[in-house]
């Protein structure tokens, strides 16, 4: 069976891309390394936030979507994205900058035995640091160019912990999550806001990056892209070859799916574990700076060379964010 080697990228929805920037930029301290646009709706951007170098597993990414509406609460979706950072000391130090940021959300918490804090970005989107205990991490970590906004090296963010999926019944996507794409179930705790039981699903041993964890929430389920929801995560696989056997499992497996799509920096393929929730899976390769220095990243509009003939169209479509 295929394997996915871990988170590649998780993707959301903002109303505000000037204030997106700021917060993910200034107040995170993550590194822009790239803006673009949809590709299938060129009149929003696509905003990609990292380490230093645009590590796969790093970016967390945002499509500007000016009129969406505001987040509710609801089951059957992608709920929270969980970073890590290295240690307690990490967890006490992004607890009073979030603070003096003004973000009142805060609260520190033990998600399954590990310190965390729980907190929202501007718009509702849900997002918790979890102290990683001091595992390797294979990127680079952005400590800025701005030195009035830069997080010191040993605090900054080192990529994804993990995701949470919000469905109403873990059972009825726990197939989907072992059978179909070869998860390890990895043990079960108590969700720490709500109490409802949280099962964690492995992924190539498991660990920071290469978890998903499973909540039940008898919510609703509103399946819109609304601003501060997750419209998306994507799984890593290193190359087109490891694509190709994902397409064959899913083929194989009766999972409907979007075929190969070529997205520039990197091979995608979507398809839906329940009507709410999106997975794609997603090669490392080439990268950001695959049409820009790594020492420029994201300081232009950056479009894949399909959409290079229409660059002064698009750019006339889009309000200037930086």
């Amino acid at each position: 069976m295929p394997t996915t080697h871990g988170i590649h990228h998780v993707t959301a929805v903002t109303a505000h891309a000037k204030e997106n920037v700021d917060f993910y930029t200034k107040v995170l301290g993550l590194r822009l390394v790239k803006k673009t646009v949809n590709q299938d709706d060129v009149s929003a951007y696509h905003l990609f936030y990292a380490d230093a170098v645009g590590s796969p597993g790093t970016d967390m990414t945002f499509f500007d979507w000016k009129h969406a509406g505001a987040r509710q609460e609801s089951s059957d979706q992608i709920s929270r994205t969980y970073f890590r950072v290295n240690d307690p000391e990490a967890i006490k130090y992004w607890d009073g900058r979030l603070k003096d940021n003004g973000i009142e959300s805060v609260r520190e918490v033990m998600l399954d035995g590990k310190s965390c804090l729980l907190f929202e970005d501007r718009e509702g989107q849900r997002l918790g640091l979890v102290d990683d205990l001091g595992a390797e991490f294979e990127g680079k970590v952005w400590i800025g160019s701005d030195q009035s906004s830069a997080v010191p090296e040993q605090f900054a963010i080192k990529g994804f912990f993990a995701v949470e999926l919000a469905v109403q019944d873990i059972e009825s996507v726990d197939s989907m999550l072992v059978d179909v794409l070869g998860w390890e179930q990895a043990g079960e705790y108590d969700q720490p806001e709500s109490g409802r039981k949280a099962r964690k699903y492995a992924m190539d041993g498991g660990g920071p990056g290469r978890e998903v964890h499973v909540t039940e929430d008898q919510s609703d389920s509103l399946r819109m892209s609304l601003a501060g929801t997750v419209h998306h995560v994507a799984f890593r696989v290193k190359d087109e070859a490891e694509m190709l056997e994902w397409i064959y499992r899913l083929e194989e497996t009766g999972v409907p799916h979007s075929g190969e799509v070529e997205r520039f920096y990197f091979k995608s393929l979507y398809f839906r574990i329940t009507p709410g929730i999106l997975f794609e899976i997603a090669t490392d390769g080439p990268g950001f700076s695959a049409d820009e220095d790594i020492e420029r990243l994201g300081e232009k509009l950056a479009l894949p060379p399909f959409l290079e003939p229409r660059r002064a169209e698009i750019e006339a479509g889009l309000d200037p964010i930086l």
